[in-house]
């Protein structure tokens, strides 16, 4: 990216005023602060039953629930049917949407039915990849939740695969179709940071809930749950409920930390800069305190190296997941650029600049006299290093979404069914997917062999 290029373009639109403010900060005084609010269009469509999208869900769990319950709200979509390998799960799907919806504990009966066009996928990480791929080549669209695949090399099998069907696939970072991210997106492209020199992400949770630590419910039993199906590919090990339900404690199912929740920082980032990834990862941690059979670390702190390309400098990243913040609990998203900062959430995008300092203060002149002090004022003041421009350019600018925004996961099913109807290219495709995934494995790939590990973010594979 060019520096100066993307300065003046930032500094233009900063200074044009109230016509250009919702693309660029305007010029503030360092004391002030606006708000600004986001918007987006929708293109509304009303549907008859004969051209809805009969969708299928294919694991009915918590974030199955969510998907499916977002993907409702897009009009033109119908729920036809439902897998899961817990009768429970099956009977609460009926409760959410209908007992006219069929419910199967095989998925493959999901793909046999001739009258469902799209499928989510939401099951555990270690079966993403089986189900993608036959759902693709049994002509379905497919939403397949994050991470997209358990493996680096799973990634290019699906990649492979819908190239050769053409389908539709969407990842389900459901952040990614954002106004924050899209925002976040201009504005750095706008310059509104200058050249990006480091990423600080962190999520803190203080809850069982939030360390996975799920409820078993107490009818589950070997009648109600499909336990070897669950395993699949995974080692054969004895029945055991808490592998069933808390799957992502283990790695033989999940990805752990980076898998969870890695992959969606990395989604926006990637996005936000137009970047493939970063080429390099450090990762330590531990298992401090969820000691309840889980062998993933529920502390993790990874640093990535992010190669120069067109679009970005070369730049560093901090990555930090703690299940155990006695602080209560909280979440980060923050770039840092050599002339602001950009925070980002999914209904927010707020944007910090400050005055970079370039004169000596009293702390490094008091080591000279009264009359040297003078003579290098003096020589700084002919520099004229603190423009009036640059110390005008300061300030707070915090965009909002409006209260009635429906959200970043409805806008990024909108964006999935939008292809479907429409033969689009979805905001992140099998490609993107396996970036984004991939990256966030490279901590898991760190941490078990305790040694920095490369990555070719632009062949996706590891060097």
């Amino acid at each position: 990216m060019d520096k100066g290029k993307t300065r003046r373009s930032f500094l233009k639109k900063a200074t044009l005023g109230s016509a250009a403010i919702t693309s660029a900060p305007y010029v503030l005084a360092s004391t002030n602060q606006q708000k600004l609010t986001l918007s987006r269009d929708y293109f509304n469509q009303k549907y008859t039953s004969n051209n809805h999208i009969n969708l299928g869900l294919i694991g009915s769990g918590i974030q199955g629930i969510y998907d499916t319950t977002a993907a409702l709200k897009v009009d033109g979509v119908k729920l036809v049917a439902v897998c899961d390998l817990y009768t429970g799960r099956l009977d609460r799907a009926k409760e959410l949407w209908g007992d006219d919806i069929a419910v199967t504990k095989d998925y493959r009966e999901l793909l046999d039915r001739k009258d469902i066009d799209a499928v989510i996928v939401a099951t555990p990480d270690h079966w993403h990849k089986k189900i993608t791929i036959d759902a693709m080549k049994a002509g379905k669209a497919v939403y397949c939740e994050k991470p997209m695949v358990q493996n680096f090399m799973e990634g290019h099998e699906i990649i492979k695969v819908q190239k050769q069907t053409g389908a539709v696939c969407q990842v389900g970072s459901q952040g990614m179709s954002s106004l924050g991210n899209e925002k976040a997106k201009q504005l750095y492209e706008d310059g509104a940071i200058g050249e990006i020199v480091m990423l600080d992400f962190y999520n803190d949770r203080y809850s069982a809930e939030g360390a996975w630590q799920y409820p078993i419910p107490p009818d589950a039993n070997p009648e109600t749950v499909d336990y070897d199906t669950f395993l699949g590919s995974a080692p054969k090990v004895p029945y055991e409920l808490k592998r069933f339900f808390r799957w992502r404690n283990y790695q033989d199912y999940g990805t752990g930390v980076a898998g969870d929740l890695f992959v969606h920082a990395f989604s926006t980032l990637n996005h936000v800069i137009s970047s493939h990834g970063p080429n390099r990862a450090l990762a330590t941690g531990g298992l401090r305190y969820w000691k309840d059979g889980r062998d993933v670390p529920d502390v993790s702190i990874t640093l990535y190296d992010y190669p120069k390309t067109n679009t970005h400098a070369a730049f560093n990243a901090s990555f930090r997941i703690n299940f155990i913040a006695g602080s209560g609990g909280g979440g980060g998203f923050k770039l840092i650029g050599t002339e602001g900062e950009m925070v980002i959430g999914q209904n927010t995008v707020k944007v910090v600049r400050s005055k970079l300092g370039m004169v000596p203060g009293g702390y490094s002149m008091i080591a000279y006299t009264e009359a040297t002090q003078e003579k290098i004022r003096k020589g700084y003041a002919s520099q004229n290093l603190e423009s009036r421009t640059s110390n005008l350019n300061t300030g707070e600018t915090i965009w909002e979404a409006p209260k009635n925004y429906k959200g970043g996961h409805y806008d990024h099913f909108y964006n999935f069914f939008q292809s479907i109807r429409n033969k689009k290219t979805v905001i992140q495709d099998p490609t993107f997917g396996l970036r984004a995934a991939g990256a966030a494995l490279l901590a898991n790939e760190s941490y078990y062999q305790n040694k920095p590990i490369s990555w070719n973010p632009d062949a996706m594979k590891l060097l």
